[in-house]
Protein backbone atom coordinates (compact mmCIF):
# COMPACT_ATOMS: atom_id res chain seq x y z
CA UNK A 1 0.00 0.00 0.00
CA UNK A 2 1.12 3.69 -0.77
CA UNK A 3 2.23 5.98 2.15
CA UNK A 4 2.50 9.36 2.96
CA UNK A 5 6.58 9.66 2.42
CA UNK A 6 5.96 7.66 -0.93
CA UNK A 7 3.35 10.12 -2.13
CA UNK A 8 4.77 13.51 -0.81
CA UNK A 9 8.22 12.36 -2.23
CA UNK A 10 7.38 11.29 -5.68
CA UNK A 11 4.67 14.41 -6.46
CA UNK A 12 7.31 17.08 -4.62
CA UNK A 13 4.39 17.87 -2.30
CA UNK A 14 4.18 19.54 0.69
CA UNK A 15 3.17 17.16 3.62
CA UNK A 16 -0.44 19.22 4.58
CA UNK A 17 -1.11 18.77 0.53
CA UNK A 18 -0.05 14.82 0.22
CA UNK A 19 -1.89 14.01 3.58
CA UNK A 20 -5.03 15.11 2.70
CA UNK A 21 -5.00 13.26 -0.83
CA UNK A 22 -3.28 9.97 0.52
CA UNK A 23 -6.68 7.93 1.10
CA UNK A 24 -7.76 8.92 -2.34
CA UNK A 25 -4.83 8.09 -3.92
CA UNK A 26 -4.61 4.92 -2.29
CA UNK A 27 -7.95 3.96 -3.45
CA UNK A 28 -7.30 5.13 -7.05
CA UNK A 29 -3.95 3.10 -7.15
CA UNK A 30 -5.82 0.08 -5.77
CA UNK A 31 -9.00 0.90 -8.19
CA UNK A 32 -6.63 0.93 -11.42
CA UNK A 33 -3.99 -1.60 -10.38
CA UNK A 34 -1.30 1.11 -9.81
CA UNK A 35 0.03 -1.34 -7.47
CA UNK A 36 3.94 -2.19 -8.24
CA UNK A 37 7.12 -0.01 -7.40
CA UNK A 38 6.96 1.32 -11.22
CA UNK A 39 3.82 1.72 -11.79
CA UNK A 40 3.17 3.76 -8.67
CA UNK A 41 6.31 6.07 -8.87
CA UNK A 42 5.47 6.75 -12.62
CA UNK A 43 2.12 7.45 -12.00
CA UNK A 44 2.83 9.48 -9.38
CA UNK A 45 5.71 11.40 -11.03
CA UNK A 46 3.64 12.39 -13.46
CA UNK A 47 0.45 13.51 -11.21
CA UNK A 48 3.31 15.88 -9.26
CA UNK A 49 4.28 17.30 -12.70
CA UNK A 50 0.82 17.61 -13.56
CA UNK A 51 -1.07 19.74 -10.61
CA UNK A 52 1.98 20.91 -9.26
CA UNK A 53 2.73 19.07 -6.36
CA UNK A 54 -0.39 18.09 -6.04
CA UNK A 55 -1.42 21.49 -5.30
CA UNK A 56 -4.03 22.57 -8.51
CA UNK A 57 -6.67 21.08 -9.63
CA UNK A 58 -7.83 23.00 -12.17
CA UNK A 59 -5.70 24.86 -15.07
CA UNK A 60 -4.83 28.27 -14.35
CA UNK A 61 -5.59 29.22 -17.96
CA UNK A 62 -9.24 30.10 -18.87
CA UNK A 63 -9.50 27.43 -20.91
CA UNK A 64 -10.34 29.81 -23.76
CA UNK A 65 -8.26 28.54 -25.94
CA UNK A 66 -9.93 25.10 -26.25
CA UNK A 67 -12.80 26.42 -27.94
CA UNK A 68 -13.78 24.89 -31.05
CA UNK A 69 -11.57 22.34 -30.61
CA UNK A 70 -13.16 18.96 -32.05
CA UNK A 71 -10.36 17.29 -31.28
CA UNK A 72 -11.74 17.29 -26.92
CA UNK A 73 -15.10 17.42 -28.24
CA UNK A 74 -16.00 21.11 -27.80
CA UNK A 75 -18.16 21.80 -30.06
CA UNK A 76 -20.74 24.32 -27.89
CA UNK A 77 -20.04 27.78 -27.62
CA UNK A 78 -18.28 27.69 -23.90
CA UNK A 79 -17.19 24.41 -24.35
CA UNK A 80 -13.70 25.42 -23.96
CA UNK A 81 -13.75 27.60 -20.25
CA UNK A 82 -16.20 24.62 -19.01
CA UNK A 83 -14.24 21.68 -19.79
CA UNK A 84 -10.73 23.26 -18.81
CA UNK A 85 -8.56 21.10 -17.34
CA UNK A 86 -9.52 19.88 -14.31
CA UNK A 87 -8.55 16.86 -11.48
CA UNK A 88 -4.72 15.82 -10.94
CA UNK A 89 -4.25 15.23 -14.86
CA UNK A 90 -5.66 17.54 -15.94
CA UNK A 91 -8.96 15.84 -18.27
CA UNK A 92 -9.91 18.62 -20.76
CA UNK A 93 -12.29 18.75 -23.47
CA UNK A 94 -16.23 18.11 -23.60
CA UNK A 95 -15.17 14.29 -24.85
CA UNK A 96 -13.17 13.27 -21.91
CA UNK A 97 -15.51 14.96 -19.27
CA UNK A 98 -18.06 12.54 -20.92
CA UNK A 99 -15.92 9.47 -20.88
CA UNK A 100 -14.84 10.00 -16.95
CA UNK A 101 -18.40 10.75 -16.08
CA UNK A 102 -19.52 7.51 -17.56
CA UNK A 103 -16.68 5.24 -16.00
CA UNK A 104 -17.11 7.07 -12.40
CA UNK A 105 -20.66 7.15 -12.61
CA UNK A 106 -20.63 11.16 -12.01
CA UNK A 107 -22.13 13.45 -14.45
CA UNK A 108 -19.13 15.83 -14.80
CA UNK A 109 -20.55 17.72 -18.00
CA UNK A 110 -23.33 19.07 -15.76
CA UNK A 111 -20.58 19.70 -12.66
CA UNK A 112 -17.66 20.48 -14.05
CA UNK A 113 -16.28 22.07 -11.12
CA UNK A 114 -16.36 18.35 -8.93
CA UNK A 115 -13.39 17.28 -10.86
CA UNK A 116 -11.44 19.73 -8.37
CA UNK A 117 -11.97 23.24 -7.39
CA UNK A 118 -8.80 25.63 -8.07
CA UNK A 119 -6.62 24.42 -5.63
CA UNK A 120 -6.13 21.52 -2.78
CA UNK A 121 -7.36 24.39 0.01
CA UNK A 122 -10.17 25.21 -1.93
CA UNK A 123 -11.19 21.34 -2.61
CA UNK A 124 -13.79 19.61 -0.57
CA UNK A 125 -13.56 15.79 -0.09
CA UNK A 126 -15.60 14.60 -3.51
CA UNK A 127 -13.32 16.98 -5.47
CA UNK A 128 -9.99 15.80 -3.75
CA UNK A 129 -11.63 12.04 -4.90
CA UNK A 130 -12.77 13.02 -8.14
CA UNK A 131 -9.29 14.77 -8.51
CA UNK A 132 -7.50 11.71 -7.68
CA UNK A 133 -9.77 9.08 -9.36
CA UNK A 134 -10.01 10.94 -12.67
CA UNK A 135 -6.12 10.31 -12.49
CA UNK A 136 -6.28 7.29 -12.34
CA UNK A 137 -9.09 6.50 -15.02
CA UNK A 138 -7.24 8.36 -17.87
CA UNK A 139 -3.64 6.17 -16.55
CA UNK A 140 -6.08 3.66 -17.17
CA UNK A 141 -7.22 4.45 -19.90
CA UNK A 142 -4.25 5.02 -21.37
CA UNK A 143 -3.24 1.87 -20.95
CA UNK A 144 -0.01 3.22 -18.65
CA UNK A 145 0.59 0.67 -16.55
CA UNK A 146 1.86 -1.83 -19.53
CA UNK A 147 4.34 1.04 -20.37
CA UNK A 148 5.00 1.63 -16.58
CA UNK A 149 6.08 -2.02 -16.63
CA UNK A 150 8.29 -1.88 -19.18
CA UNK A 151 10.75 0.45 -16.65
CA UNK A 152 13.18 -1.39 -14.83
CA UNK A 153 13.49 1.22 -11.22
CA UNK A 154 17.11 -0.29 -10.31
CA UNK A 155 18.18 1.23 -13.33
CA UNK A 156 18.89 4.75 -14.41
CA UNK A 157 15.72 6.80 -15.83
CA UNK A 158 18.02 9.14 -17.93
CA UNK A 159 18.87 6.88 -20.68
CA UNK A 160 18.43 3.20 -22.94
CA UNK A 161 14.93 1.99 -22.46
CA UNK A 162 13.26 3.75 -19.23
CA UNK A 163 14.11 7.15 -20.47
CA UNK A 164 12.57 6.29 -24.15
CA UNK A 165 9.47 4.79 -22.31
CA UNK A 166 8.86 7.28 -19.71
CA UNK A 167 8.84 9.83 -22.72
CA UNK A 168 6.16 7.82 -24.19
CA UNK A 169 4.38 7.77 -20.79
CA UNK A 170 4.47 11.56 -20.90
CA UNK A 171 3.58 12.00 -24.06
CA UNK A 172 0.35 10.05 -23.69
CA UNK A 173 -0.62 12.58 -20.43
CA UNK A 174 0.61 15.50 -22.34
CA UNK A 175 0.19 15.12 -25.95
CA UNK A 176 3.88 16.17 -26.24
CA UNK A 177 7.23 16.09 -23.94
CA UNK A 178 6.42 19.49 -21.52
CA UNK A 179 8.00 19.52 -18.44
CA UNK A 180 10.06 16.54 -18.88
CA UNK A 181 13.02 17.37 -17.01
CA UNK A 182 10.57 17.97 -13.75
CA UNK A 183 8.89 15.27 -14.66
CA UNK A 184 11.96 12.97 -14.57
CA UNK A 185 12.88 14.83 -11.28
CA UNK A 186 9.74 13.91 -9.66
CA UNK A 187 10.46 10.46 -10.91
CA UNK A 188 14.49 10.52 -9.21
CA UNK A 189 12.68 12.52 -5.82
CA UNK A 190 11.06 9.84 -4.97
CA UNK A 191 12.76 6.41 -6.51
CA UNK A 192 14.46 5.60 -3.16
CA UNK A 193 11.23 5.06 -1.40
CA UNK A 194 10.31 2.17 -3.98
CA UNK A 195 13.15 0.13 -4.18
Amino acid sequence: MLTLGQLKEATCSKSTYASKFLPYVVATCDKFSINTPSRMLNFLAQVGHESGGLFYTEELASGSAYENRADLGNTQKGDGVRFKGRGLIQITGRANYKSVSLALGTDFTVNPSFLGGKNVTKCNDIQLKNAAESAGWFWNSRKLNALADQIDITKSIDTGNNLVVFKKITKMINGGYNGLPDRLNRYKAGLHYFL
